[in-house]
């Protein structure tokens, strides 16, 4: 059995820390919650995790020293900043100190989801360009592009987001809700059937062309695959 994919969320607000890890484990990771730097080092030594979401105000020592910390101490795991700070300042400071990402909030629950997947499927292939593909579909986050059957779709930011969800997930059947809380995140008030609509903006693009990719699955929710 594969073990779970852990990450650590380190972050002293309490309702940042509780969404992000919440959005994690939505997505199949076990996150652990550190709401000091030096607290995200005694983790990082004791999980041994396989990547890390960090803030960069932290109560004790900064972002930037936890970062400098691990990798003094041989970690090598992914490291995706979130915070605040959205100085091109800090974005380079991060980066060149041996940062994966940077994200600045306010943020995108799903697009930072999406970042830590793409940063661990870096690591496990550190030769692959991480572009996610079934059949003739292909999306690539890297340059937010989509293609089907060689042709260019033009997705709207939310279509991509949905479509990224099903890629990912490709094969597995998700239910409304989770689609709902992954794409249009956690404060979404709106009506479920949102999700339905933006499906059928979906298939009008990726479902063109042949094999049909996106399927319902009746009293449950949506799937992408080719069907056998």
């Amino acid at each position: 059995m594969t073990p779970p994919v852990r990450v650590v969320v380190v972050d002293d607000e309490e309702n940042i820390a509780f969404l992000v890890a919440s959005a994690l484990r939505l997505a199949g990771m076990e996150p652990a919650i550190a709401a000091s730097g030096s607290e995200a080092v005694r983790m990082a030594r004791e999980i041994r995790p396989d990547a890390m979401v960090l803030d960069i105000m932290l109560p004790d020592y900064d972002g930037f020293e936890v970062l400098r910390r691990l990798r003094d101490r041989g970690h090598t795991f992914p490291v995706v900043f979130l915070t605040a700070r959205g100085d091109s300042r800090d974005r380079v400071r991060g980066l060149r100190d041996g940062g994966d990402d940077y994200v600045v909030k306010p943020f995108d629950v799903a697009e930072l989801v999406a970042r830590v997947e793409l940063r661990l499927k870096r690591t496990e292939n550190p030769t692959d360009d991480v572009r996610l593909r079934v059949a003739d579909l292909e999306l690539d986050m890297d340059q937010h592009t989509v293609y089907r059957a060689g042709h260019q779709l033009h997705l709207s930011p939310t279509e991509f987001k949905l479509l990224y969800v099903l890629l990912v997930n490709a094969g597995r059947v998700l239910p409304r809700q989770q689609l709902l809380d992954q794409v249009w995140s956690y404060g979404f008030d709106g009506e479920p059937a949102i999700v339905d609509t933006y499906i059928s903006y979906l298939r009008k693009k990726i479902d063109a062309y042949e094999p049909a990719l996106i399927h319902t699955v009746r009293g449950v929710g949506f799937t992408l695959k080719v069907l056998e």
